[in-house]
């Protein structure tokens, strides 16, 4: 058993809708989130870049907070720094990819599966072989829907103008006829309800942030490193930004549990 906590990063507020998945399934563990809202987008910048934020993060996780596992909450970093974390760290990592892929052809019906994501994590490639991996007889269809994330980041979940935006660019996916979209960025299940709108009632939407909860869940079983003490966990909330406006949008977005929120600069 391990008294530790779990890591978990974002580059901004979209991992939230995992962290909230893991408080509410294992609400015993303590929780380190850091948002890094003064690099992000991570979206449009290479995929290089967003590498080397995201082992400066686990670094700074594991040297500075002694967390036991790291949860990559963002599916650009996933795409782009995942494996070679996995090889540069000795502990648990755990991305958001697999886990909703997995989600999603679960519950298809024609087997024709959709994704949404930013430009980076689309154009990685990540979803197309975490989907070939499975050897399952689905088939992807693909859409990068850059904007959602900067409305988000602005708390305009329900505005018209990405009502708009949204019917733009999900056009080609209703056409294509899927019956099931998995929401690849963990931004985007603050958008679920103009997204479902949209689709319509057919399609299935898919999060990755339970499935992600019961992956990290899983592990915890497997190595013994659950939390030994018993009570509600200690959730410590860390930004690279403003961490007043990390406050004051995370509880719009997430709730009250974010109360002080602790600065962080990254070395340049």
């Amino acid at each position: 058993m391990d008294d530790r906590p779990i890591g978990v990063f974002d580059s901004g507020f979209g991992g939230l809708t995992v962290a909230r998945a893991l408080i509410d399934l294992l609400p015993d563990e303590d929780l380190v989130y850091v948002a890094d809202t003064g690099r992000y987008p991570y979206g449009p910048r290479a995929l290089d870049e967003v590498c080397g934020y995201a082992r400066q993060i686990t670094s700074m996780l594991i040297e500075q907070h002694g967390v036991k596992m790291v949860v990559v909450a963002c599916n650009t970093a996933s795409a782009a720094a995942l494996d070679l974390l996995r090889f540069e760290f000795d502990c648990p990592l755990v991305g958001v990819i697999e886990p909703g892929v997995r989600a999603a052809a679960s519950v298809t019906r024609n087997g024709h599966i959709a994704v949404i994501g930013t430009v980076g994590t689309v154009s990685s490639g990540a979803y197309q072989r975490a989907v070939a991996s499975l050897r399952r007889p689905v088939r992807l269809s693909c859409a990068a829907c850059p904007g959602f994330v900067e409305f988000v980041e602005r708390g305009e979940t329900d505005s018209e103008q990405v009502h708009v935006l949204a019917e733009r660019l999900l056009a080609p996916l209703r056409e294509a006829a899927v019956d099931t979209l998995l929401l690849g960025c963990t931004h985007y299940p603050f958008l679920a309800r103009t997204i479902g709108d949209v689709m319509g009632r057919e399609v299935v939407l898919v999060s990755s942030a339970d499935e992600t909860a019961f992956e990290v869940r899983a592990i915890l079983d497997e190595t013994g490193l659950g939390r030994r003490s018993a009570g509600k966990g200690v959730h410590r909330w860390v930004s690279s930004g403003d961490t007043e406006v990390f406050r004051a949008l995370g509880r719009r977005l997430f709730g009250p549990e974010i109360d002080e929120v602790e600065a962080w600069t990254p070395a340049t």
